[in-house]
């Protein structure tokens, strides 16, 4: 009598962690947090946090550099409906849960649109379609834009890991410039003709049809995420030794930091926002993949816990904070002499909490219900 039984499709080997890039996303999560609601008397760190929208490409970039180091040699073999749940059952529970939080904002959203715009929010954002629309990218959940830029990136990475990407390091390194110019031309072309006719130079609070399609839609990003594709294969390809590679990683951050204490202040912020530090990215990332005594700081226990749940503190932060204060929570709980630092770790800990009790059980619950396709049923 024929019997069945199941066989999962044999999967490459699991590649090494990387937990140096966890622990990073805690800082550059909490400084957005911070860029968002600037406590005062932040002395040394004020010039990072006041150009805190730059590290968004950072997330970008990462998100396509993780991606492609994990699924990159599966090539044709990648199961597009495996990968496209796997990134569903990561994202979309969460996303769902703050946007049932964030219900109290939609009052906001009211008052401050057309009925009309105010339906087409309703009705895209669930749907992580809010992105697509300049003028809708911040509906609901301000921050919530980069989800769809994200969604498109997924859509289309299966076919993106097709494309024929050199093996040689010198021309990985070359596409990555490339798209760094390509990432730039936008806002430059902006900045050089013009087009709204603005009499002040461009800040975080001009907006214009074309600054939000700048700012917040897919298309000006993907030179960002492809980039990090580029950079896995590197990672992959290039032979390096760690102490290259602490060499590498020393020599971006501290590129970082002269740049936001020396130089921030005088490029003008719609060139900040196209991805001019991309270059010192690639080498923050490259750098922090090796194994050597930087990346052990960022690999430090207490910092990978958070950013573990960096994507919930990201995505819950801003309305969350913004409700604590709707309520006057801190005057409530007699806490309002601590804050805003009380506040934000009441945001570190419901984020390390929703991770934990929420997000990890939604993703396996998913994907139990919903197994790979890859697992065969054969005689």
């Amino acid at each position: 009598m024929a019997s069945t039984a199941t066989t999962p499709l044999v999967k490459p080997a699991r590649k090494p962690p990387l937990p140096a890039l966890t622990g990073i996303r805690t800082l550059l999560a909490f400084n957005i947090v911070l860029f968002h609601f600037t406590p005062p008397y932040l002395g040394p760190i004020r010039p990072f946090v006041e150009h805190g929208f730059v590290f968004v490409n950072v997330f970008f970039l990462i998100s396509g550099f993780i991606l492609s180091y994990n699924y990159f040699d599966r090539g044709r073999d990648l199961v597009k409906r495996d990968f496209w749940m796997a990134r569903f059952s990561r994202l979309y529970p969460v996303y769902l849960l703050v946007l049932l939080i964030s219900i109290p904002m939609l009052e906001l959203e009211w008052h401050s649109r057309s009925i009309t715009e105010f339906w087409q929010g309703i009705a895209m954002t669930p749907f992580l379609l809010q992105g697509f629309s300049p003028s809708l990218s911040t509906f609901w959940n301000t921050v919530a834009w980069t989800l769809s830029c994200e969604m498109a990136f997924y859509v289309l990475f299966p076919w993106l890991i097709l494309l024929p990407w050199p093996r040689k390091p010198s021309r990985l390194v070359l596409i990555i410039f490339l798209l760094w110019i390509i990432d730039l031309i936008p806002a430059v072309l902006y900045l050089w003709l013009n087009p709204d006719h603005l009499s002040a130079p461009v800040d975080r609070y001009t907006s214009t049809t074309l600054i939000r399609f700048l700012k917040y839609t897919p298309l000006p990003y993907a030179p960002t995420f492809l980039s990090g594709i580029a950079l896995s294969r590197l990672q992959l390809t290039s032979v390096i030794s760690e102490r290259g590679r602490m060499a590498i990683a020393a020599a971006a951050l501290g590129g970082l930091g002269l740049f936001f204490f020396v130089v921030s202040n005088k490029v003008p912020y719609l060139i900040l926002h196209g991805g001019i530090l991309l270059p010192l990215f690639a080498g923050m990332v490259f750098g922090l993949s090796g194994k050597h005594a930087i990346s052990k700081i960022f690999s430090w226990g207490p910092l990978l816990l958070v950013g573990e749940s960096s994507y919930v503190l990201y995505l819950l932060h801003f309305n969350l904070f913004i409700l604590i204060h709707k309520y006057h929570l801190p005057e409530r709980l007699h806490v309002a002499e601590f804050d805003p630092w009380i506040s934000y770790a009441v945001l570190i800990i419901v984020s390390v909490l929703i991770y934990k009790f929420f997000e990890n059980p939604m993703r396996r619950t998913i994907l139990n219900r919903f197994p790979p396709a890859s697992r065969q049923k054969i005689a």
